[in-house]
């Protein structure tokens, strides 16, 4: 069963892009722990809740909300694509990798193809998670993905992600894939944007 979102439209080298929620509602700083960092008490959208359970507490029940959520607003936005196209992991360490397991199945439930192999990451850039400034993304992430061109050139593709922060992130691997791979078109996905990016 879909959830309620709040879709925002977002700016970048994408023909089109939108985040369906935030991630948050409101953050109240509570003090700092024992090793000195901050502590909040954190509320969050109904679609940021279920994709926190998943990414940080490996909580899978909510996988057909979320799926039932994006195919939803997929139908509304009557977009033609040939594929879709999880951005490539920050964190390759992680068991289970939330964006492309969620990718996985909203393809199943859609039928819009899945393209895993399309974009890598070819160079190692650590999570950004504390990275806040565009201009300071963009340049760690300047040459850090390949697009695989025979699997992406004249094809027109959804690229999707959990969180749109900066931007920096969505739109590298978006360059990759119309310079490098020659893609017809890339539209943009996010689960949730930072309330910073109102």
């Amino acid at each position: 069963m879909a959830v309620k979102i709040n879709p925002r439209k977002l700016r970048g080298p994408w023909r089109e892009g939108y985040a369906l929620d935030v991630q948050t509602t409101s953050a109240t700083f509570l003090g700092y722990n024992a090793f000195g960092h901050p502590e909040f008490d954190t509320t969050r959208s109904p679609l940021g809740e279920l994709v926190y359970q998943l990414k940080y507490r490996g909580n899978r029940a909510g996988i057909p909300e979320i799926v039932d959520t994006v195919a939803g607003f997929l139908r509304n936005w009557k977009i033609k694509v040939d594929g879709l196209v999880p951005v490539p992991p920050s964190n390759t360490g992680r068991k289970s990798q939330p964006v492309a397991e969620l990718a996985q199945a909203i393809s199943e439930r859609t039928g819009i193809a899945f393209r895993d192999g399309c974009v890598k990451k070819v160079k190692n850039t650590g999570e950004l998670k504390d990275v806040f400034e565009f201009g300071k993304r963009a340049a760690i992430l300047k040459n850090a993905f390949a697009a695989e061109r025979r699997l992406t050139e004249g094809t027109r593709l959804l690229l999707f992600d959990d969180l749109y922060r900066s931007g920096a992130t969505a739109a590298a691997v978006t360059q990759a894939l119309m310079d490098e791979g020659g893609a017809a078109a890339v539209f943009f996905l996010a689960l949730t944007r930072t309330r910073s990016k109102l």
